[in-house]
Order: C-alpha cells, then sequence, then structure tokens
C-alpha cells in the first residue's frame, strides 16, 4: 500500500507498472484511529490470554500449522471473538522522509531511526514477537503464548524491508509475517524472489498480498486466479512452502471474499482497524497502521487502547 501517486498497473505482468495509492480507499493514522476505537468498544467484553514464560521463544512455542489441529477442536466463531486480540502492528515503507513525500504518505512511511526505536521499545518491554500459526492456534484452542504477544507485518515487499527491517527484526530475535505483492518482485525498490526465499528460510512468514494490490471488494471471476491462486503458487514455488495467511488490500474485506479465499487454501486473512466479522473473525483479523509520525510512546499506547 503506497501513499505517492502511481498509475495504473499495466494489464500484462511483463509491463513496466508500478503500485496504487493507499489513499484510493483508506485515509492514514486519524481515520484509522477512529476505527479502532469503536472495534475496542465492540470488542470491550474480550477475556485475556493465557502467558507463558517471559522468555519463551517462538519455536518453543510454535504448535503446529492450522492442519494439525482437528476441525473439531477448532472454537467457534463466539470463542475466538472473546479471546483478547494480539497486538499486530503493519508497515510499509521504512526509509526516512522526503521533501516530496505528502502530509498523508509519512503515516505509511516510517524514517529508519523511528522503526529501530520502535522495536527498542517492544524488546525493553518485554513484548514477543509470534507468528500466525500461533495466532491461530491460540484462537481456535487457547495455545498458550509468551507474555506479552505482538506480531510484525509487512506489506508490499518494499526493498527496506529487507535491507532494514530484517537485521532490525534479528537483532531483538523478532521474527515478522511479510505479505508480498508478486507483481512487484524484482523490480527496483522491491525484493527479490531470492531474497524473499531467504526471509522464509531464516523463520520468518511468508503471506499473499494479491498480484498487483487489486481491491477485494471489486474481484470478479477470473478475478480470483489472477490475485489469489497464481501468486499464491508463485510464493509457494520461491518458499517451498505452503502459503495460507493472506492480507486484504487497503485492509478492504467484503463476506463475499471469505469462501473464496477459504476455497484457495488460505486459513486465516488480516484487515485493519476495523471490527471484525462476527461469523468468520479468523477472516478479519485485525492490525494497526505504525504510523511514521508515532514515537515509540505512542506506538505503545496505540498498540494498548486499540487491543
Amino acid at each position: 500500500m503506497k501513499l505517492t501517486k502511481y498509475p495504473v498497473l499495466a494489464a500484462a505482468l511483463a509491463a513496466v507498472a508500478v503500485l496504487p495509492a493507499c489513499t484510493e480507499t483508506k485515509t492514514a493514522a486519524g481515520t484509522e484511529a477512529a476505527a479502532a476505537t469503536a472495534a475496542v468498544a465492540a470488542d470491550s467484553a474480550e477475556t485475556a490470554a493465557t502467558p507463558t514464560a517471559g522468555n519463551a521463544t517462538a519455536a518453543s512455542l510454535n504448535n503446529g500449522s492450522p492442519a494439525t489441529i482437528p476441525a473439531s477442536q477448532r472454537a467457534d466463531a463466539a470463542t475466538i471473538l472473546g479471546r483478547k486480540q494480539v497486538p499486530i502492528l503493519c508497515y510499509h515503507q521504512i526509509r526516512d522522509w522526503k521533501s516530496s513525500d505528502s502530509k498523508g504518505a509519512k503515516d505509511y512511511i516510517i524514517p529508519v531511526a523511528q522503526f529501530k526505536a520502535q522495536m527498542k521499545m517492544l524488546a525493553d518491554s518485554g513484548y514477543h514477537a509470534i507468528l500466525p500459526d500461533q495466532l491461530y492456534a491460540y484462537l481456535t484452542t487457547g495455545a498458550p503464548l509468551p507474555s506479552k504477544p505482538v506480531m510484525l507485518t509487512f506489506d508490499d515487499t518494499d526493498l527496506d524491508q529487507f535491507t532494514v527491517a530484517r537485521p532490525t527484526l534479528e537483532k531483538y530475535g523478532f521474527k515478522g509475517v511479510y505479505f508480498i505483492m508478486t507483481v512487484s518482485l524484482g523490480r527496483p525498490r522491491y525484493m527479490s524472489k531470492a531474497q524473499v526465499k531467504q526471509l522464509s528460510d531464516e523463520g520468518n512468514v511468508i503471506g499473499s498480498h494479491t498480484w498487483d494490490h487489486h481491491n477485494v471488494k471489486k474481484y470478479q471471476g477470473q478475478d480470483w486466479v489472477t490475485q489469489i491462486e497464481k501468486p499464491t503458487k508463485t510464493l509457494e514455488e520461491i518458499t517451498g512452502k505452503k502459503v495460507n495467511y493472506f492480507a486484504y488490500p487497503f485492509g478492504l474485506w467484503n463476506p463475499e471474499a471469505i469462501p473464496e479465499l477459504k476455497k484457495r487454501g488460505m486459513d486465516a486473512a488480516f484487515i485493519l482497524a476495523e471490527k471484525r466479522d462476527q461469523q468468520d473473525p479468523l477472516f478479519t483479523v485485525r492490525r494497526i497502521i505504525a504510523s511514521g509520525y508515532w514515537s515509540p510512546r505512542t506506538l505503545h499506547n496505540n498498540m494498548v487502547q486499540s487491543f
């Protein structure tokens, strides 16, 4: 998701094109904060997560993939909605601001020093980065999570997620979730297939973020093949692993999308700071955008208030 203005993507994969603007359908932090407040009120009855030892690692708490959890043991929607939400942060570009960046764009562009300070705050505050399989097991079975869990997610395949975010996360023993848009693979300023594979090999999770960031609410017919099936297959070929988590472009979804995603092998999908679907909360897992304007303290305050 980008705020910068780009031309429309060419229809053919070989055509030279860049990515659509995130502001096409989403405003930045102000609107999201209001949505988050409403969502928090709607979910105020949630119960607390079950903590484990503070030094537990992601590896020791990995409860297996969704495929290892029998359907008969998975909680119903009401139970899932009743569990305390885990803070999930969404990042986009990680680079210093330019004079050409608009005020709105800066919500989605976090300066390098600011990003590093946010990660340090999480580590110093005792947060433990978890991965989607752990979240899925917690939501569906009540499996324990480490104390102060947080999930770190990155959208759109930006190269700075590999060159800046990856080593910063490694410094604190964190792993992340990278939602890849396959149209941008190998293009200038974006990650290569080899870099995506490296992230996966190092224990990070690779998820799908469509082919070219097309709004899911507008899909018809073959769009599901172009935007979901083919990109997912591409990512599975790159990583050698099943891809079963999805992030909606712009955070936008509709109930009609959920069965289509299930049909194509997805076990959960991520939105932004909106109210979760009451029938299928696993396909409307909430995240908040970590604004480029937020100091570490402001980030922490928003995490506490939103989740």
